[in-house]
């Protein structure tokens, strides 16, 4: 796997419509196929952290460009997507703050914080199908530090926009403005 496969081009990230609708813009830099998805799965379940400077640099490249557009404005608040607690301790950490850091390192007007936090016994969603993932995760995040201000929702992976939507209503139920939910990539 090559970081240079990673790379943002110019015109992205793109704005994509994940099955279930969030309620706010859902940006992504691509499918999650070939080098996007061998340095996802390589991260996640292989424990490779030295992927994390590549991917949170093709993050940070969208956040840019979405900045430079004027999509986004800062201030800005990135907050990560929640993650099983046994998963990010098996990971020896949460991959998607630590996207979120290394993207937000050094740009002005950018902090993280991990705000949100999934409920005890929610169960991870990979096979499950869209109905499946909705309920799944219906009224299983939480917030857990107070976000005010403009939000972006920071993601790995946008698979049918169940956690996204869910995220977004509970920040948004707390005061936070979501602008927006960009991801790394979408299935």
């Amino acid at each position: 796997m090559c970081a240079q496969e990673l790379t943002v081009r110019p015109d992205e990230p793109h704005l994509i419509t994940p099955r279930l609708d969030p309620g706010v813009p859902v940006l992504s830099l691509g499918r999650y196929a070939g080098a996007r998805r061998q340095a996802i799965v390589a991260l996640k379940e292989r424990g490779r952290s030295d992927l994390l400077d590549p991917l949170g640099d093709a993050l940070r490249a969208a956040l840019e460009h979405l900045l430079t557009w004027g999509v986004l404005d800062p201030p800005l608040t990135l907050v990560p997507a929640p993650t099983r607690r046994s998963s990010a301790r098996r990971r020896g950490g949460d991959p998607v703050t630590g996207m979120a850091r290394r993207a937000a390192r050094d740009l002005p007007g950018l902090t993280v914080a991990p705000a949100l936090r999934l409920k005890s016994f929610t169960r991870d969603s990979v096979g499950l199908s869209s109905a499946d993932r909705q309920a799944n995760i219906a009224g299983r995040i939480r917030l857990v530090r107070p976000v005010d201000g403009t939000v972006v929702l920071v993601d790995d992976i946008v698979t049918t926009g169940a956690t996204a939507g869910e995220s977004v209503r509970v920040l948004q139920t707390r005061t936070a403005d979501v602008a927006a939910v960009v991801a790394v990539a979408h299935a």
